[in-house]
């Protein structure tokens, strides 16, 4: 049985207090839920204050990116090995702000996923569709090209190690969210394309959704067959909108 995974997000928000204040209050509800697995990305110069503050908790550490590189003349890049020796877990991959903003192409995203497993690290592919793609019934094309890069690059086992999360752009920080039908629609499509090719996989694959994740949305989310967690942004800087959201996947 798939456990339940929920990631928070934090994007370009953070500061030493308020990342001390927030990991502290997710702590109790992380623990009254063991069956939830409760994961948090802060920015990345947060990564070694976060990492002292959770040697204590079962909450995982996560990072927002990642570089193709272990070293190198690369300014501004982290590379997956780095981010290793902060007891990083997860690592975003292919988030529609780096695609969008940072032009990261589908072929970028697949090198990257494959960078961060080659460390010992679990990517989370973030993959979904714009609002034009969505109101053209483009969903299914878009979210199985962009898997199918990954599969092309690192073969269809890669994602025994991996996490999906649909992400419907349309739904991000606009305080729109996919119906939990729509939503486990699309959920069953990426279990199902990924089934085609290796069912095994398919079938304990986390598929998490994205895209203003409430506490008061999560329950409905979490009822369906195939979304296996939330990957949460806003709410996820609110400790009590979190807890709640963590408490609904038990």
């Amino acid at each position: 049985m798939r456990q339940t995974l929920v990631m928070g997000n934090w994007k370009l928000n953070g500061s030493k207090t308020m990342v001390a204040e927030l990991i502290n209050a997710l702590k109790a509800p992380a623990a009254e839920t063991p069956s939830v697995a409760v994961a948090v990305c802060p920015p990345v110069l947060f990564l070694g204050q976060a990492q002292a503050l959770l040697t204590d908790s079962n909450i995982l550490l996560g990072a927002q990116d990642a570089d193709i590189h272990t070293q190198g003349a690369f300014t501004g890049e982290n590379s997956p090995a780095m981010y290793a020796e902060f007891g990083v877990h997860y690592v975003l991959v292919g988030h529609s702000e780096r695609r969008t903003l940072h032009g990261e192409s589908d072929a970028m995203v697949a090198a990257k996923f494959a960078a961060v497993q080659q460390a010992g690290l679990v990517p989370v592919l973030c993959i979904g569709e714009t609002l034009e793609q969505f109101e053209e019934g483009e969903t299914r094309a878009v979210v199985e090209r962009q898997l199918h890069e990954v599969i092309a690059h690192c073969g269809i086992d890669a994602l025994a190690n991996a996490v999906i999360a649909y992400e419907p752009v349309w739904a991000i920080g606009t305080g729109r969210t996919a119906t939990p039908e729509i939503a486990q629609n699309v959920h069953a499509a990426i279990r199902g394309f990924v089934a085609g090719q290796h069912a095994e996989v398919a079938a304990g694959v986390q598929i998490l959704y994205g895209g203003s994740v409430k506490g008061a949305s999560a329950a409905g989310l979490f009822a369906m067959e195939d979304i296996d967690g939330a990957l949460v942004g806003g709410a996820a800087l609110q400790a009590d909108e979190f807890a709640a959201i963590i408490r609904a996947g038990a």
